[in-house]
């Protein structure tokens, strides 16, 4: 069993940055990952970066690549999702989730958060 809590969404205007966190607690294994998914009113929810809890293997989707940055603090059990140029499209509620294997499909994630809102302005 694995626990998630975010924490750090919050109003931004566009061209901003917002540092989002996700502490786990729980069975954690260094082999396995935190993924970040996002959703939007009226969409589904999509893949958005993911880490494998060891702190040495990335992913991003194309539409935050080069703005987004997960990372892992070693000496906390906390992945961060650093996100600059935020853009209106960027707004929704971001979850973090685990899983055993890296992959971008959010069916195959085991334990969610329960999400952190980011809004930003235009």
């Amino acid at each position: 069993q694995v626990q998630l809590v975010e924490s750090g969404g919050g109003l931004v205007q566009a061209g901003g940055s917002l540092r989002l966190s996700c502490a786990a607690s729980g069975r954690t294994f260094s082999n396995h990952y935190i993924g970040w998914f996002r959703q939007a009113p009226g969409k589904e929810r999509e893949f958005v970066a993911v880490i494998r809890w060891s702190g040495d293997s990335t992913y991003y989707a194309d539409s935050v690549k080069g703005r987004f940055t997960i990372s892992r603090d070693n000496a906390e059990p906390t992945v961060y999702l650093q996100m600059n140029s935020l853009k209106p499209d960027d707004t929704a509620v971001y979850y973090c989730a685990y899983t055993t294997e890296r992959n971008t499909h959010r069916d195959t994630y085991d334990y969610w958060g329960q999400g952190t809102q980011v809004t930003v302005s235009s």
